[in-house]
């Protein structure tokens, strides 16, 4: 069991290495279509990605998907397509660093929403969580910049729909097979954002073309890979360890910027990932005498 934990805390590792890159792709992506239509047709190229997995897997002689998986991948969709929504629509009107610390803020918000699941905590992961927050904020936040704007409000309402959908993972999971749910959560994703393109936008063929790769990395890689193997590596990690794992897609973020843009990392920012990477260790400890009920 220690095993298969982690492996898959590698898993949710190697997603939220992707995740970090992919933040540059939505940004760019948000240079030549607008949020909605970004979202459904990365979405709608994640699913299509899944379903040669499916025949690989031998999926479609099981009937595609139980009722249960059908369920499972429709609650999915229904909170991804509202958190990632969300979010891009606030990060055109606030900073991507406020944008990443916001968001991230799910490692705060798993744990208080899985007290009202009957999820109980450990001391040391409160310690993890509060070490994480801080690390994120030194991380994102330049000093004396913190001003609450209507982007920021927007990019919270994703924080909370993010740790929504965690939670929703963590649920049904284990109930039914990580790939057939995460493609159906694509297809249903792609759709609702589909019908809110065509009622509040303009999209433009032309446009989507001309962000065509930041589309396909954020579709293949970020939707199709990484959600993917969330939803795989969640069936045997605790809700509020894997949020502090993947948060460390802020992380990413900024050592990408540092290594691949030459982008500065002050002091501050380097502190911040320390924390944040002593937080994801400590939550990785075993703790002695538990009880089995706690985390």
């Amino acid at each position: 069991m220690q095993k298969t934990q982690i492996k898959n805390a590698l898993l949710l590792l190697l997603t939220a290495i992707i995740w970090g890159s992919a933040f540059v792709a939505q940004s760019v992506g948000m240079e030549h279509v607008e949020p909605f239509t970004f979202t459904c047709v990365r979405s709608v190229i994640g699913g299509i990605v899944l379903i040669p997995c499916m025949f690989l897997l031998g999926k479609w002689k099981k009937g595609f998907a139980t009722k249960v998986e059908w369920i499972g991948g429709i609650f999915c969709g229904i909170a991804l397509c509202a958190a990632s929504n969300f979010q891009q629509v606030g990060m055109k009107y606030t900073t991507v660093g406020k944008a990443g610390f916001i968001t991230a803020l799910y490692v705060v918000i798993v744990p208080l929403l899985g007290l009202f699941m009957k999820k109980r905590v450990s001391f040391l992961i409160w310690i993890c969580v509060g070490l994480s927050v801080v690390g994120l904020y030194l991380l994102c936040m330049p000093p004396g910049a913190f001003e609450i704007s209507f982007g920021d409000l927007l990019v919270l309402v994703c924080a909370l729909l993010f740790s929504l959908h965690i939670l929703v993972i963590d649920y049904f999971s284990p109930k039914g097979d990580g790939v057939v749910i995460s493609c159906i959560q694509f297809f249903v994703c792609g759709i609702l954002s589909g019908i809110m393109m065509l009622f509040t936008e303009t999209p433009n063929v032309g446009n989507i073309i001309d962000a065509k790769w930041a589309i396909l990395y954020a579709g293949v890689l970020s939707s199709g890979i990484a959600y993917t193997l969330q939803v795989v590596a969640q069936k045997n990690v605790n809700p509020t360890v894997a949020s502090l794992i993947l948060c460390l897609e802020s992380v990413v973020a900024v050592l990408a910027g540092w290594i691949v843009l030459n982008q500065d990392l002050s002091p501050r920012e380097i502190l911040g990932c320390i924390l944040m990477f002593v937080a994801i260790v400590l939550a990785q400890m075993p703790i002695p005498n538990r009880k089995k009920e706690r985390i």
